[in-house]
C-alpha cells in the first residue's frame, strides 16, 4: 500500500536545492543559489531576544502574537493607513507561513489563485496544498520584468479567487510601479476578488525608487492581505518571523487556525522583532547599501560578457540574467557553469516556465565572491561560445 497521500507525491521539488544539492558534489565553488543575506542578525536585536530568554519569556504566547508586536507591525503601517491598529496584525512562522495562512483562511478547494510567472516557486505547492489551482500569467523582460494588468484580466476565470503579487519580485528583481499597481486594483474591484502582496523585500529598493503597496489605496484595502517578515530587512531569516496585514474580518479568523499548525509564535523571537522594528535601522540602512554596490559588480559584470545581457535590479537581491543566446536549456547552462566554472546559479525554469532562458543569481554575498564569480562566468563563456 502507498501511504503518500496525493499532496506529498505532487508537492513541486525545489529547483533552488536541487543546484545547492549538485554544488555539495564540487569543491571551490561560489554559490549564489540561497536567497538569503549574507549578513548577521544586527546585534542590538540578538540583544533583545537573550534578555528575553532571562527574563523568561520562554513560555507560550498568544496566537496571534504578542500585542506588543502587532501594535508595534500596526504602526509601521500607519504610513499605509492610520485605520490600522493591532486588530489587523496577524504574526506568523515567517512570510511563509504567511502565505499559507493567508490561503488557509481564505481560499477552498476548486478556487484559482493567479501568480506571476516566473515567480517563487513555493507559490504553487501552497496554493496547491489547500485544494486550490495556481493560475500563471507571464512575465515578459520587454515589460522590465513587470505582471501587467492587462495579462491578469485575461487570466481570470469565474472561479478566480485571488490574485498573488510580490514586488520587488523573487527571482525577477523587479518593483511594480505605481501606476500598474493602480490598474491591478482597478481588476481586483471589477472581479471583487483578494490580493496577496508579497511585500518581504520592500526595504531592499535601489536608485531612491519609492515603494508603493495596493494597501495604499483606499478603496481596495480590506481586499488587500499584505505578507511580510523579518528575514530580509533585517538578517532573520532562522528567527521565522513573519506577519500579515489585513482586513479585521479575515485576520481575525487566522489565530484559531494558528493553533491547529504551531500554536505560537516563540516569546523571545516576537521580542527580537519588537527591536527590530523600534531599534535604530542604521544596520538595516547599510545592508541596502551594500547589496545597491554588489548589484552593480553582478550586473554590470555579467553585461559585459558577450551573449549575456541583465536587467539592473530595482530591488531584492536578485539578477535575472538572459542566456538564451547560448542554445542551452538554463538547467543544462547552470549544470554546465557548476561543473566547468565553479559557480552556482539557479536555472530560471525553476521559477516557472517563463523562467526559461535564463538563471537566477543572488547577490547578499561578498563583493569577493562576486567579483570572482562574474570573473568565473566570463572566462567560461569565453573560452566555450
Amino acid at each position: 500500500m502507498n501511504y503518500l497521500s496525493q499532496i506529498a507525491m505532487r508537492y513541486p521539488a525545489s529547483g533552488i536545492r536541487k543546484m545547492f544539492d549538485l554544488a555539495e558534489q564540487y569543491d571551490d565553488v561560489i554559490k549564489l543559489t540561497v536567497g538569503e543575506p549574507n549578513f548577521d542578525t544586527p546585534a542590538n536585536i540578538k540583544e533583545a531576544a537573550k534578555k528575553a530568554i532571562d527574563e523568561g519569556f520562554t513560555h507560550y504566547a498568544p496566537n496571534a502574537g504578542l500585542k506588543e508586536l502587532r501594535e508595534a507591525i500596526a504602526n509601521r503601517y500607519s504610513k499605509y493607513s492610520k485605520d490600522y491598529t493591532y486588530e489587523n496584525v496577524m504574526v506568523t512562522v515567517g512570510g511563509m507561513e504567511a502565505i499559507s495562512l493567508c490561503l488557509l483562511a481564505t481560499v477552498n478547494p476548486g478556487d484559482e489563485v493567479i501568480v506571476p510567472d516566473p515567480c517563487f516557486p513555493n507559490y504553487f505547492g501552497q496554493i496547491m496544498i489547500f485544494g486550490a489551482k495556481p493560475v500563471s500569467v507571464p512575465v515578459y523582460e520587454e515589460n522590465d520584468f513587470n505582471i501587467k494588468a492587462e495579462d491578469i484580466e485575461k487570466a481570470i476565470t469565474p472561479k478566480t479567487k485571488a490574485i498573488l503579487l510580490n514586488s520587488p519580485s523573487n527571482p525577477l528583481g523587479s518593483v511594480i510601479s505605481k501606476e500598474e499597481i493602480v490598474k491591478i486594483a482597478k481588476i481586483a474591484e471589477k472581479y471583487d476578488l483578494l490580493v496577496y502582496s508579497d511585500e518581504v523585500y520592500d526595504q531592499i529598493i535601489f536608485d531612491n525608487i519609492k515603494y508603493f503597496s495596493m494597501a495604499q489605496i483606499p478603496e481596495v484595502r480590506d481586499r488587500v492581505l499584505i505578507i511580510n517578515s523579518f528575514s530580509k530587512s533585517h538578517a532573520m531569516t532562522g528567527w521565522r518571523v513573519g506577519y500579515v496585514v489585513g482586513s479585521k474580518n479575515i485576520i481575525s479568523n487566522m489565530p484559531k487556525l494558528q493553533e491547529g499548525i504551531v500554536s505560537c509564535i516563540p516569546t523571545f523571537t516576537q521580542k527580537a522583532a519588537i527591536e527590530a522594528l523600534s531599534g535604530p535601522q542604521d544596520s538595516v540602512r547599510q545592508m541596502v547599501k551594500d547589496y545597491a554596490r554588489r548589484r552593480d559588480i553582478v550586473i554590470d559584470g555579467l553585461n559585459n560578457i558577450p551573449g549575456i545581457s541583465c536587467k539592473k535590479s530595482p530591488g531584492s537581491f536578485y539578477a535575472f540574467p538572459n542566456i538564451k543566446s547560448f542554445g542551452k536549456s538554463s538547467q543544462e547552462f547552470a549544470e554546465e557553469l557548476v561543473r566547468e566554472a565553479g559557480v552556482v546559479a539557479v536555472p530560471g525554469s525553476a521559477f516557472g516556465s517563463m523562467g526559461e532562458g535564463y538563471l537566477r543569481i543572488v547577490f547578499a554575498n561578498s563583493d569577493e565572491n562576486l567579483k570572482e564569480a562574474v570573473r568565473r562566468i566570463g572566462e567560461h563563456v569565453r573560452k566555450k561560445y
